[in-house]
């Protein structure tokens, strides 16, 4: 059975930085594209960040400059590590994996998704 399991959500400052991470189990994802999605009430599913098995990253316009994401193949993790946080990024954070080596924008391309984490900013 794959899970996904986020971590590292919470409260933070306008300003200020928090890392989420993604721990996957039950298939190795080295080969396939991860991502971090965002929700609000009353909204779509967001693509806030991914990364192909290989490497190449993808950012939504917002984050840019602020948002990294990263992947360590060897432990099955990937990590969202978010700086300069503002209000407006406020959400539910979530991990997902697909199976495909590319990315996509389009939440209903994903597989797997975790649980779900919260991260407010205030301001």
């Amino acid at each position: 059975q794959v899970q996904l399991v986020e971590s590292g959500g919470g409260l933070v400052q306008a300003g200020g930085s928090l890392s989420l991470s993604c721990a996957a189990s039950g298939r190795t994802f080295s080969d396939s594209a991860m991502a971090w999605f965002r929700q609000v009430p009353g909204k779509q599913r967001e693509l806030v960040a991914a990364a192909t098995g290989a490497g190449s990253r993808y950012y939504t316009n917002s984050v840019k400059g602020r948002f990294t994401i990263s992947r360590d193949n060897a432990k099955n993790m990937v990590y969202l590590q978010m700086n300069s946080l503002k209000p407006e990024d406020t959400a539910v954070y979530y991990c997902a994996g697909r199976g495909s080596y590319f990315y996509s924008t389009d939440a209903t391309r994903y597989d797997y998704w975790g649980q779900g984490i919260q991260v407010t900013v205030s301001s």
